[in-house]
């Protein structure tokens, strides 16, 4: 009998309106839930492989369910909460985020499996979700007549093909295209990240510095906003027409240069240092050291690339993920930017998983516990689990749904 008031709540008609407001409310949880899970079967259960595979290549798999998978879910998320409030139309809500939510999960479960047979179908869900996500943004700009949205447009437009070509490339078992699909997919989330920051950066930093609202004291370098996206744009370009070792890293030393200048963003005085404005410059910074030591590598210098890779994506990126889940999760359920004890933690431990994957990378001869990334794994998916413990009671209270602060 127990058991019964726990089954009414997860299918009440209550939860399912609290979660169905808009997309961040579904999907934030979703995606958490999915980065908490997934790198600790691939790395601590899987041992780095695959239960049922029958490629040889585990390890682009494990790609693909990252950024698909745990950033992808994330970016739908937070794009159809965040494009209908820049747009000031109406949202998102009900049956379209499920549908869409369920072609995300069911892709979802055959990678759980790792059902390489059955990529077909993962493709066609995986791009229906895109393809529905990319049309919502495109019917936004067209009934504004604003050009303002293009620039998420053409990253996820980018990123559904990268998708689309790394499922593609598993099932032939081609390394090489693998591996660049991999490296676009990448590129086009850390793109995203960078417009993404240019948006929430100022008014998040404003709200830190003045929590009445009542003025707007930090304003931010114009000639800049964009600088970031705009040049890994042209790293995704060099990447895609295979140019040199040479041309792409300089131009990704660029890029990284122009990720590290965002840092900046942070120099307010001891606010700066907080956990709300500070995990922001933060990824930032992470994304473009990665991208200097990847930019590097390709020039010749003695570097890691794949240590330089998850710096950017793991660290930059899955940091940048992890302050915008914490972020909204609070503004949109009418709570004070101010961080709990609980996702303080998850952002430090994130961090700490970060420094020890690319430990292993740049200094090999280490010996770290639970093999080379399996402490790193369990860091990092605590993480996320102690951010879905703070967050999904209020994201899926009905009592928050008409409290947000946006």
């Amino acid at each position: 009998m127990s058991v019964l008031p726990v089954i009414r709540i997860l299918f009440s008609a209550d939860l399912a309106r609290a979660m169905s407001p808009e997309g961040l409310r579904l999907m934030f949880p979703l995606a958490a839930l999915h980065a908490a899970l997934w790198p600790f079967l691939w790395v601590v259960v899987w041992s780095l492989d695959l239960p049922f595979a029958v490629s040889s290549l585990p390890r682009h798999w494990h790609a693909q369910e990252m950024l698909v998978g745990s950033f992808g879910g994330a970016l739908f998320g937070f794009l159809t909460s965040a494009l209908p409030e820049w747009t000031d139309t109406q949202r998102l809500s009900g049956r379209p985020l499920f549908l869409a939510a369920g072609l995300w999960a069911g892709a979802r479960l055959l990678g759980f499996f790792a059902v390489e047979n059955g990529w077909l179908l993962g493709l066609v869900f995986d791009q229906a979700w895109m393809l529905f996500l990319l049309t919502y943004a495109l019917r936004l700009s067209w009934i504004k007549k604003s050009t303002g949205l293009l620039g998420f447009i053409l990253f996820v437009t980018t990123f559904a093909a990268a998708a689309a070509l790394l499922r593609i490339a598993i099932a032939l078992e081609a390394y090489d295209l693998s591996d660049r699909a991999i490296r676009i997919l990448g590129l086009s989330l850390l793109g995203l990240l960078g417009l993404a920051l240019a948006r929430i950066t100022v008014p998040v930093t404003n709200l830190i510095l003045d929590p009445t609202e009542k003025t707007s004291p930090y304003r931010p370098h114009p000639g800049r906003i964009h600088l970031s996206a705009g040049l890994t744009m042209l790293v995704i370009v060099a990447e895609a027409a295979t140019l040199s070792d040479a041309v792409r890293g300089y131009l990704m030393l660029a890029a990284g240069a122009a990720f590290l200048d965002r840092v900046a963003e942070g120099f307010v005085g001891r606010e700066g240092f907080s956990f709300e404005l500070g995990g922001l410059w933060l990824s930032s910074a992470l994304a473009g050291t990665g991208l200097l030591v990847c930019g590097l590598s390709l020039i010749g210098l003695d570097l890691p690339w794949l240590g330089g890779l998850h710096l950017a994506l793991m660290g930059g990126l899955g940091l940048g993920v992890l302050q915008v889940l914490s972020i909204a999760g609070l503004l949109h359920t009418g709570q004070p930017l101010l961080f709990s004890k609980t996702t303080r933690m998850a952002i430090l431990l994130l961090v700490l998983s970060v420094l020890l994957r690319i430990l292993s990378e740049f200094a090999p001869s280490l010996t770290l516990p639970f093999s080379a990334y399996g402490f790193s794994s369990a860091l990092f998916s605590l993480s996320f689990l102690l951010w879905a413990k703070a967050y999904i009671p209020l994201l899926w209270s009905p009592a928050t749904v008409d409290q947000e602060r946006c």
